[in-house]
Parts: structure tokens; C-alpha cells; sequence
């Protein structure tokens, strides 16, 4: 009797857009019947796996530590030179992840691995070559095409940035780069663009006009500067959600300002009544908000240059405006007299399915080839 093909997905855990990706891919995985046999995710010890990606993922979860951004004393901006070094002092840590990777493979043997961009698969896959197909999906391997529209200068943040989306991806197969837009597939280094990969409950919200603005935050740090703007603007509603230690699952500040603790569903159902989007610039909120035709203001995380680029490229697709600090006048300004035509999107997204499909098959049917060196993996 031949048996189910199995996969096992691995997701870098540090904001929302990768874990819900991963939730999509599992939804569809499960209607093809293909089963998930393990869910790694790859955090730091800081960050707390969400109750929703436990709950929507229908798949055993274990989390290990992976390389992660350190953040300024308010856990606002990201410090690179500080990241750098607090990684390479953590590969002791890393190194255990990698043996936890090992046991997961091994206990398993899946027929494919699917990698939501963290960088230890990479190094895995660099050091065990192992036989097993990896494919990898993420908006940043955009960052490898030659025509992705890059910010003007910023020359050492292209580098690293691209680097590290190689490593990520060494001994991939496939690389799946999601984007806002149709472009080229860029076939030299196994890229092919793909429409989002949003979740079935996107498609399935209400979509109506309330009066209230809706605020995602990557780093809590930038609560300040919400709750400066909500003093002087108090008579405007305002619900945002971002990582909260307090227990509680939701603060309400002053008259018509209230946050959230992390629920996917709780906020996607304030999405799709909201006037406007506020965010950190990360990929999938702004893919969900242009789906459901809602405004977009997006402030990138000071020195988080994939959101630089996030933010000028979503708005290139039309997404909104993007600004270096949270100017909520601004937004409501432009909220006022914008119109969002959300059916360009919806039709890039039409075949999202089909094509993603097309891709996890092909991969659960090939033969790996072992990557052979650094050097050749790092120019994949």
C-alpha cells in the first residue's frame, strides 16, 4: 500500500508573516493529504510561540534557537553590529539546535523539507548534506533577483541582506520568492515569484469601514510613541496588537486606546473592520490588509533594512505610505481622501494556490543532489 508523502516544515519564528505562511502551507498541505510530521521553529529565547500558531498549525511543535536581531535598551531599532556579535557568541546554543534538526530528520525521514527562512537550515544542509529535498519560501529571496528594485545606495545593508538569504537557502532545490506583484521567474538561480500565500480565514472576513485604526508593532518599544500620538488624539480609536509580557489579553490606555495581545484571528477580524493598517512594514500584514482593500501606513523598524525595503516596494504596489516614525497625522490625513483598489491584488493572488502546488509536488518527486561546498551554496 503506498503511504502518504510527509514533510517537515521549519519556520523562523520572529514575527507573524513567516508563522502564517506556515499556516497556509499546512492547510493546503492537508487537503492534498500530505502529512506534517514535525514544525520546527527557530526563535530566540526571548520570543514566545503565539497560542494561534499552535492551535492552527495541527502539527507537533518544537522550538529551538536561532539567530536573531538584538535590539537598542527601548527595543526599538535593530543594532547589526551587535547582532552580529551576540550570534557568534551563541553558536554553542546554535549548535545544539542543529543536532535537535538532526534527530528531527533522522526520527522522520521526511520526503521534503520545507524552510520558512531560517538560517540554521541552511547551515544544516551545508554540513550534513543531507539527501532530502529543502524547499524554500519567504518575500526575501526578491532579494536575489536581479530586476527586484532595490533602495537607491544602502550598499553594505544589499550585501548582508542577500548573504543571508543565501544562507538560508543553501542546498534549496526550489526558492519560492513571494511578492506584492507579478515579476520574471529568474530560472539561473532556481527563483520562482509567487503570489502570497495568504490563509483561508483572509478570504473568509466581513470586510467593512469602522471607525478605528488597526496598529501592528514587530518590537513593543514603539508602544511609546503610540500612546505619545493617542495623548494628543484621544477622540481617534485605536487597537494594536504586538508582543505583551503582562498576562492580561488586552490593556485599554487612556479614552479609545487599547492593546492586544497576539491573536491571529482576533486580528484579522479588527483588519477587515478597520479604516487603516499601521505597521512595522512586515510583508504578510500589508499582503492581508491589500486583499481586503484597507490603507496602509508603514514605519520600518529603525535599521531593519528588509522593511526599508518592504515599505517602498509595497508601496510601489500601491499598498499606501510609509514614513520613518510613526506620523498617524499623516495617515489620517491620507486615509481621508485615498482610494484602494484592491482587485490588481486579488488577481495576482487568483492562481496562489495552483502555483504553490505545482511547486510542493515537484519537490516531493525529485532526487536531492547534495550540495558540495560553501562556495557553490552560497551562489545558489
Amino acid at each position: 500500500m503506498k503511504r502518504n508523502k510527509k514533510v517537515i516544515l521549519v519556520v523562523q519564528g520572529e514575527g507573524r508573516g513567516h508563522m502564517t505562511q506556515a499556516i497556509s502551507m499546512a492547510e493546503m498541505l492537508a487537503q492534498d493529504g500530505i502529512e506534517i510530521c514535525a514544525v520546527l521553529v527557530g526563535c530566540s529565547s526571548k520570543r514566545v510561540i503565539p497560542a494561534f500558531f499552535h492551535e492552527k498549525i495541527k502539527a507537533p511543535v518544537t522550538q529551538f534557537h536561532s539567530p536573531n536581531f538584538v535590539t537598542d535598551k527601548k527595543n526599538k531599532s535593530i543594532r547589526f553590529a551587535a547582532s552580529l556579535f551576540s550570534n557568534l557568541r551563541l553558536w554553542p546554543v546554535f549548535s545544539k539546535s542543529l543536532g535537535l534538526i538532526d534527530q528531527t530528520l533522522k526520527k522522520h525521514e521526511p520526503d521534503a523539507v520545507i524552510n520558512f527562512y531560517d538560517p540554521l537550515i541552511g547551515l544544516y544542509y551545508l554540513f550534513n548534506k543531507p539527501a532530502i529535498p529543502l524547499l524554500c519560501i519567504a518575500h526575501q529571496y526578491l532579494f536575489l533577483h536581479p530586476y527586484f528594485d532595490f533602495p537607491s545606495g544602502h550598499r553594505m545593508d544589499r550585501m548582508a541582506v542577500r548573504l543571508f538569504s543565501r544562507l538560508t537557502a543553501i542546498g534549496a532545490d526550489k526558492k519560492l520568492a513571494i511578492s506584492f506583484y507579478p515579476m520574471e521567474d529568474f530560472s539561473a538561480k532556481n527563483i520562482s515569484v509567487v503570489p502570497p500565500l495568504l490563509r483561508q480565514s483572509v478570504f473568509e472576513q466581513e470586510v467593512s469601514s469602522r471607525n478605528y485604526y488597526l496598529i501592528y508593532l514587530l518590537n513593543s518599544g514603539y508602544r511609546d510613541e503610540i500612546i505619545a500620538w493617542h495623548q494628543k488624539n484621544q477622540h481617534i480609536e485605536a487597537h494594536c496588537f504586538c508582543d505583551m509580557p503582562e498576562t492580561y489579553e488586552t490593556l485599554r490606555y487612556g479614552e479609545n486606546l487599547y492593546f492586544h495581545k497576539l491573536d491571529d484571528a482576533k486580528f484579522l477580524h479588527f483588519m477587515a473592520g478597520a479604516k487603516g493598517l499601521v505597521s512595522t512594514a512586515g510583508f504578510e500584514s500589508v499582503c492581508e490588509a491589500m486583499y481586503l482593500g484597507k490603507p496602509v501606513f508603514m514605519v520600518p523598524v529603525e535599521g531593519h533594512f528588509e522593511q526599508f525595503c518592504n515599505a517602498r516596494d509595497a508601496c510601489k504596489a500601491g499598498a499606501g505610505i510609509f514614513d520613518t516614525y510613526f506620523n498617524l497625522d499623516a495617515f489620517v490625513d491620507y486615509v481621508s481622501s485615498c482610494e484602494i483598489d484592491p482587485l490588481p491584488f486579488r488577481n495576482w493572488l487568483k492562481d496562489s494556490k495552483t502555483l504553490f502546488r505545482d511547486e510542493i509536488h515537484k519537490i516531493l518527486d525529485m532526487q536531492n543532489v547534495p550540495v558540495s561546498n560553501f562556495t557553490l551554496a552560497l551562489n545558489t
